[in-house]
């Protein structure tokens, strides 16, 4: 087990998937994607699992890409195209993934989130942070303009901090992640597991079919048109009211007592 490139621990009703590769930075190789997409899948049709916890082994959460596996792809016929392809179609359909998944996925981030790793800690709903922790898309130092993880990051915080980031390759600070947006909380680096632990256990206390339906809205409104998505999230809220545990959730309030959810 300890030589999985994932390794997931359950606790309760949350499960924690650590990115298990610290030799390499815990760098987003073909395999270590594809371990992911697998573990991701397994959690979608995990019902007994209400929140999942991202976080690297080591030194750090993620460097990015491993590169010494992409410039051997360059010894091709193709110079590495197809094989270049595959790689940033699989680490899509992960970055994709996360957003799509039931539950609500706090990246957990200490040291460095670099590159596509700052990708995969933007594209988790939440990211709690070490205070000594940097974000950064610095691609751009070594050539290679951080076009993909720029889809995560644009989306999280405002057009002219992300423009900076992938075109000066910067980083920032945790402090400064959770001013622009990037970050949710922070810790200190002793303390981060606890503080991730309890926001986990937050979330778990929530009704899981309220949460899971609210992500799935909150992702499908981001881009609509207000009147569109006003319409679109108020068919959910229907929908959610109408549920035996939603009629329970209320009673329950109003009577000063705990909800008996099924």
């Amino acid at each position: 087990m300890t030589d999985a490139l994932i390794l997931r621990q359950d606790r309760d009703a949350t499960a924690t998937l650590t990115l298990n590769a610290p030799h390499s930075l815990n760098a987003l190789s073909m395999r270590m994607l594809q371990a992911m997409e697998q573990a991701l899948h397994d959690l979608a049709e995990d019902r007994s699992i209400r929140v999942v916890v991202l976080k690297g082994a080591g030194r750090v959460f993620s460097a990015g890409h491993d590169l010494k596996e992409m410039q051997a792809a360059r010894a091709s016929a193709d110079g590495g195209a197809a094989w270049f392809r595959d790689l940033f179609d699989l680490c899509t359909r992960v970055m994709l993934a996360i957003p799509a998944l039931p539950q609500p996925v706090i990246a957990q981030v200490h040291g460095l989130a670099a590159a596509a790793g700052c990708q995969l800690a933007a594209s988790c709903d939440l990211v709690t942070a070490a205070e000594d922790a940097r974000f950064g898309v610095n691609g751009v130092n070594i050539g290679l303009f951080c076009s993909t993880p720029m889809v995560a990051l644009s989306r999280k915080v405002p057009p002219a901090v992300a423009f900076e980031m992938l075109t000066t390759g910067e980083f920032l600070s945790a402090p400064r992640a959770r001013e622009v947006g990037l970050v949710n909380r922070i810790a200190a680096p002793e303390a981060l597991d606890e503080t991730t632990q309890a926001l986990a256990g937050t979330l778990a206390g929530k009704l899981g079919a309220a949460v899971k339906i609210g992500k799935s809205a909150f992702y499908a409104q981001a881009g609509l048109p207000a009147d569109q998505a006003y319409a679109l999230c108020g068919a959910t809220m229907v929908e959610n009211m109408l549920w035996r545990d939603t009629d329970e959730g209320i009673c329950a309030f109003l009577e000063k007592r705990k909800p008996d959810w099924a």
